[in-house]
């Protein structure tokens, strides 16, 4: 039986002045993002809503990633990535970063098209050489005149920690792990978020306003309806509060958030209780992870649609709680729920003597068969391509995509 309590049918008013959030009537200065709205929730369920709204890249110190900051920050746009990046809707800015193997030709030689006066990439200026081994840091140094990446505040160069009213000066970032008698070195401050993960405030608050609600509707979650009237108000305003559309989606059940992919109701407590592996199909030698140290919950912040490059897709319509076990299994893959594939999908079975036995449907793009209960069947890899001359990668048109590297 759901926790849930009828909300009061008259909900309350919202302020609206420039775009205030705040509840009609209020009194201090307007608020466009009023996290006070979920105040009735405890300090964890605030700290996990607070989580859900920042930048976390893995891997993000290696790629000179800044870790833990609002969405609503400068983005690195990784130079193979340039041609299929919306530009336009990165309201905080960006950066190009390129590999010294992207940019130079051979030693302390640029490639021309970087040095053309019509180039959109100007290193020192919009973009920054990363350095991520020593050796490429041998056989394609700096260029003389170049200096690492620096943070200056009135012309004069402050700490590394990013913040408002600081220039970037500089040219290079080092990112050199340990290796044999050769130390680690970094050198050169964050240079901004994955860009995937990027998000505006409005976006990033409308987000943790519907992941707020999903808290409340967890199986035996200590919240009602009546104590979220405010964030309920919010919702309604900004059309995101059709629990038809959020059942469709697999984000509800019954009323109760559950896991868009496995569907299971989800426990308010797995919000915080950590992740233990041993017992999880298909990844019970991953090792136990110990309460304390491990860095994951049972269940965190899930992507209906995958990030990509090519859109932004942390969008308030596409967010939900999961397990962190479904997450790592549906991997680069939009989750389609059972009500969209049987909408949209196509019937699959097993062809027997005995005749069809109807198992499922799958997605119109081939990568996940459901069947009525829920189970899901995914698809791990493509079919393969006719094989390629190797010589074929190495220069001309696919040099950028034989460039790229695996952390993005």
């Amino acid at each position: 039986m759901s926790n849930i309590l009828p909300s009061n049918p008259t909900e309350p008013s919202l302020c609206t002045i420039d775009g205030c959030r705040l509840l009609a009537g209020h009194s201090g200065t307007h608020n466009r993002y009023p996290a006070s709205a979920w105040d009735f929730m405890d300090e964890r369920d605030k700290n996990k809503l607070n989580k859900a709204g920042l930048a976390t890249p893995r891997g993000g110190a290696k790629g000179a990633y800044q870790n833990h900051v609002v969405r609503s920050n400068r983005v690195i746009i990784p130079f193979e990535r340039l041609s299929v990046v919306p530009l336009d809707s990165f309201d905080d800015g960006y950066v190009i970063r390129l590999y010294p193997e992207q940019y130079f030709q051979s030693t302390k030689i640029p490639r021309p098209e970087f040095m053309a006066q019509n180039s959109s990439v100007i290193v020192g200026v919009n973009a920054f050489v990363l350095y991520r081994s020593h050796a490429s840091h041998e056989a394609l140094p700096p260029l003389d005149d170049w200096r690492p990446r620096r943070l200056l505040k009135d012309g004069i160069e402050v700490s590394e920690r990013r913040g408002n009213n600081l220039v970037d000066d500089g040219h290079y970032v080092l990112r050199m792990p340990k290796l044999g008698n050769k130390k680690k070195t970094v050198l050169g401050p964050p240079q901004g978020i994955f860009a995937p993960e990027y998000a505006d405030q409005e976006t990033n608050f409308l987000c943790r306003c519907v992941l707020a609600w999903l808290i409340v509707h967890t199986h035996q979650s200590p919240y009602t309806t009546t104590q979220a009237s405010h964030l309920k108000t919010i919702l309604s305003a900004a059309n995101l509060r059709n629990d038809e559309i959020w059942e469709f989606r697999g984000v509800l059940r019954h009323g109760l958030t559950a896991c868009p992919l496995c569907t299971c109701f989800i426990k308010h407590s797995e919000l915080h209780e950590m992740l233990v592996l041993d017992e999880e199909d298909g990844l019970e030698n991953a090792g136990l992870q110990v309460e304390g140290a491990t860095r994951s919950t049972i269940v965190n912040l899930f992507h209906l649609d995958p990030l990509r490059y090519d859109r932004l897709d942390h969008e308030a319509a596409t967010v939900a709680w999961g397990h962190a076990t479904c997450n790592t299994k549906l991997g680069q893959r939009r989750c389609y729920s059972i009500a969209e594939l049987t909408r949209d999908g196509e019937k699959v079975g097993l062809i027997s003597e005995a005749g069809i036995e109807t198992i499922g449907w799958i997605s119109p793009n081939w990568e996940m068969i459901r069947s009525p209960r829920g189970s899901v069947w995914i698809r791990i890899c493509i079919d393969r391509e006719e094989e390629r001359d190797d010589t074929e990668v190495a220069t001309g048109p696919l040099l950028n995509q034989a460039l790229t590297q695996s952390d993005e």
